[in-house]
């Protein structure tokens, strides 16, 4: 191979490192071209059709950049040496094209594909919000680079690329901004990649599980999303993210409890509506999780505590009902969740009558049968409800199953099994780590600074650090800078 000269070509090839750039040359009328570009962002069919194409099928000799120019069919072609602005032009679409035996100057040809991606089946369905970008995530993983390109223009924007599964060979990519990650995680979950000796990557959520910390709790202790916005917002807070091919879902870590309840609208209100209908969600969880262990412990041990105005109605809906309350309960949850899941299955259309008829027919047929009573199909009602709240499905898969060993305890116990239940559950809780990061930070480790955007979104003017236990490189997100208003001096004059 000839040697290439210390030219732009060469500084190119060391400035950027990501799996997704692309130098090539092609030798056409014995000429040699050096291509340059980002895979992951350009309409390879344009290079092809269009760009080389035109170069092999020229009767006119091609000795200049100027003449290479003029014969291209394409706009948008700038003759550039400047090394700043060709590394902008690339990851945005660009590719540099040079001659030999001139490599300090290059053409500048757009050939981004501002299509891919933007189709209608790729819709967020699944994380839905009336506010914000719909776009998300589908199977294939070059349109989900893409995608990520597109919305950070940024040459610390990294592509790290892996071949796992011994027989799937799955392409598996390690997404992370350069300065802003800690060294930390990215070196983690590249060893634990590579570490691995499977022969299938059917989908991310199986690196999810098997790279976890812990993989014998129900807590997720990836974020998984379909949004690209919200893949953007992790990754732009310090977090690393992992794209596989033939997955629509994008995992990022590490995270903590409080990472699942955050909705993209939050971020689309203002802090004070965002802040509201954050908490509202967590006094949903917590509803979600206790009633029916309340229910249990209540109407087994505690009769003591149903206030007198509730006592009447409560034995008069419980008179021919001859079951156990915990009977009663674990009967109606598991209806409930049967029909979730057959709802689930189905098709849109069928599952969504299946879910209002059978639950309307099911509940007034077992009232009517005195197999349960009013108050619990209340009860279990608004306590499956609650569990919709969350944003992410794979906690409020986890919020549905913590329910029933509470209600075992319930009724074992009362009041007191119920206590213990949730002693254990934080104690696993404190003991559980995604990517080596305590799960209930900022509460456990205290940190006072990193609540701003927890339990409530505070405003803009309090949210420019990045969350310190991330350990980011970059501390500061943005600068907040006091406005001086026009209408301000209009009104001191």
């Amino acid at each position: 191979m000839i040697p290439i000269p210390e030219t732009i070509y060469t500084v190119l090839k060391d400035t950027f490192k990501s799996n997704d750039f692309e130098q090539s040359v092609h030798t056409i009328h014995d000429k040699r071209f050096h291509f340059t570009y980002c895979k992951a962002i350009v309409d390879q069919e344009l290079i092809h059709h269009e760009l080389l194409h035109h170069i092999q099928i020229s009767e006119a000799e091609i000795n200049t950049l100027h003449a290479l120019k003029n014969m291209i069919p394409l706009e948008k072609i700038t003759l550039s040496s400047n090394l700043e602005e060709i590394s902008q032009s690339l990851i945005k679409g660009f590719i540099y094209v040079q001659m030999e035996p001139d490599l300090n100057e290059g053409l500048l040809i757009h050939i981004a594909d501002l299509k891919r991606g933007y189709r209608s089946n790729n819709e967020a369905d699944n994380e839905y919000s009336v506010i914000g970008p719909k776009v998300g995530f589908v199977e294939d993983i070059d349109t989900n680079l893409n995608l990520l390109r597109k919305e950070i223009i940024s040459d610390k924007l990294m592509f790290e690329e892996h071949i796992i599964g011994s027989l799937s060979q799955t392409r598996v990519i390690i997404v992370y901004l350069d300065g802003v990650c800690n060294p930390q995680h990215i070196n983690t979950v590249r060893q634990r990649l590579l570490d691995l000796d499977f022969d299938v990557i059917f989908d991310s959520s199986v690196l999810d599980q098997i790279i976890a910390d812990n993989a014998n709790s129900p807590f997720p202790l990836f974020m998984s999303s379909e949004r690209v916005d919200r893949t953007k917002f992790n990754l732009l807070n310090g977090q690393v993210a992992i794209l596989s091919s033939g997955s629509p879902y994008v995992i990022s870590g590490p995270t903590t409890v409080f990472d699942f309840f955050l909705s993209p609208e939050d971020y689309y209100l203002p802090w004070v509506l965002g802040s509201f209908f954050r908490c509202i969600r967590y006094l949903g969880v917590a509803f979600s999780i206790l009633a029916s262990p309340f229910y249990v412990a209540v109407l087994t041990f505690h009769y003591s505590v149903i206030p007198q105005s509730l006592l009447a109605p409560i034995i008069e809906s419980r008179t021919n009902v001859p079951f156990a309350p915990i009977i009663e309960v674990l009967l109606l949850e598991l209806t409930v969740e049967m029909l979730r899941e057959a709802g689930s299955r189905l098709p849109t259309k069928v599952g969504q009558t299946l879910g209002i008829v059978g639950g309307i027919v099911l509940g007034e047929a077992a009232v009517q049968a005195a197999l349960t009573s009013n108050i619990l199909i209340i009860i279990v009602s608004l306590s499956a409800l609650s569990s919709f709240a969350t944003p992410i499905f794979k906690m409020a898969n986890t919020i549905r199953f913590l329910r029933f060993p509470l209600m075992g305890l319930a009724a074992a116990w009362g009041g007191l099994g119920i206590m213990i239940g949730l002693v254990i559950l934080l104690g696993h809780l404190l003991r559980l780590k995604s990517l080596g990061t305590p799960y209930i930070v900022p509460m456990f480790p205290f940190r006072f600074r990193d609540f701003t955007d927890s339990f409530i979104r505070s405003s803009l003017s309090l949210t420019f650090n990045r969350p310190r236990f991330l350990r980011p490189l970059s501390i500061k997100r943005y600068k907040v800078k006091k406005n001086n208003d026009i209408s301000n001096d209009y009104n001191n004059e």
